[in-house]
C-alpha cells in the first residue's frame, strides 16, 4: 500500500523551463483562422444568397460539425500531446534520485521534486546549481569539477563524496555525516546542431554505506573466527594452488602469513611423504562434489612432520575437469598419550600405512583390490584410481600383460597359505621404461575389518637399480673389450715393429731402381696403416701416449675450423657457437683435435644431402652439471663441447653400441668402426665424459664434458726448478712423435757409444740390434730384465744407454730401471712400449728420469731417440 501511495502522489517539478513552442503556434494559428472567418462573414453578408457562397458555408459547417464531434469523442485533439513524452516526464518527475538538467553554462532547465527534497530547495528560486550548492566542500567540488570536464569531452561518469552535514538541514535521516553519489550524463537535443544538455542525478547513499560497513564488519568477524578456529583450513584452486590458509593452520605449520601470497604454495608443498597421492585420488563425478577423510602428515616450515586428519572436499566441473577444493585440518599431538581409543590407533596405523616407502595393496581371493596405501596410488597413477578400486578392479591391471600368469600363480599360492612365494620382476603396464618387483604374501589370520582378505601385494620400483645394473654391465663390457684391445694392440705392435725394422733394413741396401724397392715401400706403407689402427685400439683402451697441456676450447675449435671445412665438403655448413670466458681444460691437443675431427666426419656421413654441423662450447657449473642427471658424472665444474648434426639420427637399439670397437653402420669398406671408439677412449683418458642423444630423422648431439682445470702454484725446489720439472717424467725424446726437434738434418751415428738392448720379443730385439749396429753403435742384447742385470755385471757397467721394453717376463722394465739406478744412478734409459707411458710411470720413483719411444717405430725413430738421449 505504501508503494502504491508513493506512486500515486505525483509531485510537480520545482523548475521546468522546457516549454512546447509548437503548441502555442497552433493556438495562435487557430485564433487567426477564426478571426478571419468572422471578418469574411461580415464582409460578404449581402452575398449570402449566392449558391457558391452557400456551398462553401455548407462545407465549412460540415467540417466544423465533424471537428466538434471528433473532439468530443477524442478522435482529434486541439492540443495534441505524445503519450511517450508524458510517460517519460512522469517517470523523471517521480524518481527518488534528485534529477537536475542544466545547459553547458550551468543554468538550471529542470529540477525534479526529489532534487528539491535532497537539497532543501523551496520553489524555483530556491533551486541552486551544484557548483553553488557544494562550493563549501572541497571533496564534493572536485567531484563536480571532474564530472563537468568529462561531460565536456562527451564522457559519462559517477562520483561519491562525503559531507559532514546533509544538504537538507531538515533531512529526516539525521544531521550527521552523509554520503552522496553524483552521476552525470549528456542529454542530446531534438534540434540538429543544438547543444546537448547535462543531466545530473544526486542520491543519498548514507544508508547504503551503513549497510556496507555493517556487512564488512560481519565479514571481518567471520574471517577472524575462521582464522582462529580450533581447526585448520585451506582452500585450493583447480591445479592445487592454495589461495587461503587460516591462521591456525599457519601457526601449526610455522608459516608467516604476512609473506603468504595466494597461489604461491600448492597442496604438494604442504603434504609430506606420499600423502599427495591420497589427496589427488579424491575425485568427484562430473558436476558433483565429493568429501573424503584422510589421515596423513603435513610438512612444517622447519621440515618436521605434523600428523593430521583432513576432511577434504573437492568439486568437479561438468566436463569432468577437477575443480576447487576446501579442506578442514584436524591436528593430533603426537606426544599426547592420554587418548588410546581405537580411532587414535586407527589413525596411527593409517599414517604408518600411507608413509611407508613401499606400495601396498590388500586383495581378496579373486585378486580384487580391497585397500591400498598412498605410494601405491602414486606409483600406478593413470593405471588404477580410487574410483577403480571402489568399482572392484583386480590387481592384475598393474602388472604387464606378459607377467599376469605369474601373478595369478603367486595369488593361488597365497590362497593356499604358502610361505615362500618368489618375487616377480615386471614392467609397468603402460611404460616399458619402468621396472617393478612385486612380493606376494599370504594372509594367515583374516581380520574382522577385512574377512575376505586373501593376500598382501607389495610393489617396489627398481627402475634405478635396473639402470645401474645395465650401466655396470655396459662398463664391464667396455672395460673387457678395452683390455682385450689393449692386449692385442701390444702384441701386434711387436709384430709391426719387427716388420718396420726389417723393411727399413732392406730399403737401406736396395736402390730405387731395383725391382723389389716398390714392394718394400708397399710393405712399409701398409705396416704404417696397421700402426694407425693399433693406435686407435690403444686410444679406445686408454693406453695410448698422451702429452696433456692446458688448453682453451675456444682456441682449439677456432683453429680447427678450416680443416673441418675442407673435410666436410661444400654441401655441409659449419656453425660455431662460442661460449664466453671458457674455463681452461687439460688434455692432449693433438688427441682432442682427433676427437673433434672424427665427430665432424661422422656428422658429415650422417647428412648425405647436406646440412649444418654445429660446434657449441660453454661453461657448465657444478649445479647445472648435476641437473643433467648423468649417474657417472662426478660433482664439479665442466667445460661442455657439443657437436650437433641434422642427420639421419641413431636408432635407439644401437645407441649403446656406437662406442664399441669395430661396430659400424656403414657399408663394408667404408669404415673400420674405430672412429667413435677412439673418441670415447681419448675423452675418458683425459678425465672427461661423453654422452650422446639422438632422434631418428632429426639428428644427433654428442656432448663432451671436460673437467675444469684449476692452476695450482708449483712449489720451487733447489735451483729454482719447479717440482713439476723435477718430478718423474720423460725427458724430451724426438722419436716419440717421429720427428727430430732440430730443423736441420742431424748426424744419427753412434760413434763409440755402447747400447744395451733389452727386449723379450726376439724378432724386435734382433731387428733393433741390427739397425743400431748399422749406425755405428756397439749393441749388447738381453731377453729379460734378469738377463740384462747379468750382462751389466759382465760388462762392468760399461754401458752408455739402456733401451728396454716395459712388459717382460721375470722382471719388467720399470723394475730393471730401479735396480740399475741403485748401482748406476746416471745411467741413461729409454723405454719402448706399445702401452702409454702413464701405465708404468706411476710405478717408478719420484725422481726417475727416462726417455720413451712408443711402438711401433722405424729405424730412423729408434736412431733419433738414442742419439737425443745420449746428447741430453
Amino acid at each position: 500500500m505504501t508503494r502504491m501511495r508513493q506512486a500515486d502522489d505525483y509531485q510537480m517539478p520545482v523548475v521546468d523551463k522546457g516549454t512546447r513552442p509548437g503548441v502555442v503556434l497552433r493556438i495562435i494559428l487557430l485564433a487567426v483562422v477564426l478571426v478571419a472567418s468572422a471578418g469574411a462573414f461580415i464582409l460578404f453578408k449581402h452575398q449570402l444568397d449566392n449558391e457558391i457562397v452557400l456551398g462553401i458555408l455548407g462545407v465549412l459547417a460540415m467540417v466544423g460539425i465533424f471537428f466538434l464531434v471528433s473532439a468530443m469523442i477524442g478522435f482529434i485533439e486541439v492540443m495534441p500531446q505524445s503519450h511517450s513524452d508524458e510517460l517519460a516526464r512522469r517517470y523523471i518527475d517521480t524518481q527518488r534520485d534528485g534529477t537536475l538538467v542544466t545547459d553547458r553554462k550551468g543554468r538550471i532547465i529542470y529540477a525534479n521534486a526529489a532534487y528539491a527534497a535532497l537539497t532543501g530547495a523551496e520553489g524555483e528560486a530556491g533551486a541552486l546549481a551544484l557548483e553553488t550548492l557544494l562550493s563549501r566542500n572541497r571533496e564534493a567540488t572536485e567531484a563536480v569539477y571532474r564530472l563537468t570536464n568529462g561531460l565536456h569531452e562527451a564522457k559519462e561518469g559517477a562520483e561519491e563524496f562525503r559531507l559532514l552535514k546533509p544538504l537538507n538541514s531538515q533531512s529526516a535521516s539525521g544531521s550527521g555525516a552523509h554520503w552522496y553519489r553524483l552521476k552525470a550524463r549528456l542529454l542530446p537535443t531534438q534540434d540538429k546542431g543544438g547543444e546537448a544538455l547535462y543531466v545530473w542525478q544526486l542520491a543519498d547513499i548514507t544508508s547504503e554505506r551503513d549497510d556496507q560497513e555493517r556487512f564488512f564488519k560481519e565479514l571481518q568477524n567471520a574471517i577472524d573466527y575462521l582464522d582462529h578456529a580450533p581447526a585448520g583450513f585451506f582452500s585450493a584452486g583447480r591445479k592445487g594452488e592454495i589461495f587461503y590458509v587460516n591462521a591456525t593452520l599457519a601457526e601449526w605449520l610455522g608459516m608467516d602469513l604476512t609473506k603468504f601470497q595466494p597461489g604461491s604454495l600448492s597442496i604438494a608443498d604442504l603434504v609430506a611423504g606420499e600423502g599427495l597421492a591420497l589427496v589427488q585420488s579424491v575425485q568427484a563425478e562430473p558436476g558433483l562434489k565429493k568429501t573424503e577423510v584422510l589421515d596423513l602428515d603435513l610438512r612444517k616450515s622447519n621440515g618436521q612432520s605434523l600428523p593430521v586428519r583432513m576432511v577434504h572436499r573437492v568439486t568437479s566441473m561438468r566436463d569432468g575437469a577437477p575443480g576447487e577444493s576446501r579442506t578442514i585440518v584436524l591436528a593430533r599431538d603426537p606426544d599426547d598419550t592420554r587418548d588410546e581409543s581405537a580411532s587414535v590407533a586407527s589413525m596411527r596405523f593409517t599414517r604408518f600405512f600411507n608413509n611407508t616407502p613401499m606400495a601396498i595393496a590388500s586383495v581378496n581371493g579373486e585378486g580384487r583390490i580391497l585397500r591400498t596405501n598412498a605410494p601405491f596410488l602414486k606409483l600406478f597413477s593413470g593405471v588404477v584410481s580410487r574410483d577403480d578400486i571402489d568399482r572392484g578392479v583386480t590387481i592384475d591391471r598393474i602388472m604387464h600383460e606378459t607377467d599376469r600368469m605369474r601373478l595369478a600363480a603367486a595369488l593361488d599360492a597365497a590362497r593356499d597359505r604358502q610361505g615362500d612365494i618368489a618375487p616377480i620382476d615386471s614392467l609397468h603396464p603402460t611404460d616399458d621404461g619402468r621396472h617393478f618387483r612385486f612380493y606376494v604374501n599370504a594372509v594367515i589370520d583374516q581380520s574382522d575389518e577385512a574377512p575376505e582378505e586373501g593376500a598382501i601385494v607389495y610393489a617396489v620400483e627398481i627402475t634405478e637399480q635396473k639402470a645401474l645394473e645395465t650401466q655396470m654391465a655396459q662398463t664391464q663390457k667396455m672395460n673387457a673389450v678395452g683390455t682385450l684391445a689393449g692386449g692385442i694392440a701390444h702384441d701386434f705392435n711387436n709384430v709391426l715393429t719387427a716388420i718396420l725394422l726389417s723393411s727399413d733394413h732392406l730399403l737401406l741396401s736396395a736402390r730405387p731402381s731395383d725391382a723389389s724397392f716398390a714392394d718394400l715401400m708397399e710393405i712399409k706403407r701398409n705396416a704404417n696403416r696397421a700402426a694407425v689402427l693399433v693406435r686407435q685400439l690403444l686410444a679406445f683402451s686408454r693406453k695410448q701416449t698422451m702429452r696433456p697441456t692446458v688448453l682453451n676450447m675456444t682456441d682449439v675449435v677456432g683453429d680447427l675450423r678450416m680443416l673441418v671445412d675442407r673435410m666436410t665438403g661444400t654441401n655441409v655448413k659449419i656453425d660455431i657457437d662460442y661460449g664466453r670466458d671458457l674455463w681452461p681444460v687439460r688434455t692432449d691437443l693433438g688427441q682432442f683435435e682427433q676427437v673433434l675431427i672424427n665427430l665432424a666426419v661422422n656428422a658429415r656421413d650422417a647428412m648425405p644431402g647436406g646440412g649444418t654441423i654445429t660446434f657449441r662450447t660453454r661453461n657448465l657449473p657444478a649445479e647445472e652439471a648435476s641437473a643433467l642427471n648423468y649417474r657417472e658424472l662426478p660433482d664439479g665444474d665442466y667445460v661442455q663441447i657439443e657437436v650437433i648434426d641434422e642427420g639421419t639420427g641413431i636408432a635407439p637399439e644401437i645407441v649403446d653400441k656406437i662406442f664399441e670397437p669395430f661396430f659400424t653402420t656403414k657399408e663394408v669398406g667404408k669404415g673400420t668402426g674405430l672412429g667413435l671408439s677412439m673418441v670415447y677412449g681419448i675423452v675418458k683418458q683425459s678425465g672427461g665424459y661423453i654422452f650422446v642423444t639422438s632422434e631418428v630423422g632429426k639428428g644427433t648431439t654428442f656432448r663432451i664434458l671436460m673437467p675444469r682445470h684449476v692452476e695450482e702454484p708449483a712449489p720451487l725446489v733447489q735451483g729454482g726448478e719447479s717440482a713439476e720439472t723435477a718430478a718423474a717424467g720423460t725427458l724430451p725424446v724426438a722419436a716419440a712423435n717421429g720427428a727430430a726437434p732440430d730443423k736441420e738434418p742431424r748426424d744419427l751415428t753412434g760413434g763409440s757409444a755402447v747400447v744395451l738392448l733389452v727386449e723379450d720379443e726376439e724378432a724386435v730385439r734382433r731387428g733393433g740390434k741390427r739397425m743400431l749396429e748399422t749406425r755405428g753403435y756397439t749393441v749388447h742384447e738381453a731377453g729379460s730384465g734378469v738377463e740384462a742385470l747379468e750382462v751389466m755385471e759382465e760388462l762392468g757397467g760399461a754401458v752408455d744407454i739402456v733401451v728396454s721394453d716395459v712388459v717382460m717376463p721375470e722382471m719388467d722394465g720399470p723394475t730393471l730401471l730401479t735396480e740399475l739406478r741403485k748401482t748406476y744412478p746416471d745411467l741413461k734409459f729409454i723405454f719402448v712400449s706399445g702401452y702409454a707411458e702413464d701405465a708404468f710411470a706411476r710405478n717408478l720413483p719420484a725422481d726417475a728420469k727416462f726417455g720413451f719411444l712408443p711402438k711401433p717405430f722405424s729405424l730412423k725413430q729408434l736412431a733419433e731417440a738414442v742419439k737425443e738421449m745420449l746428447d741430453t
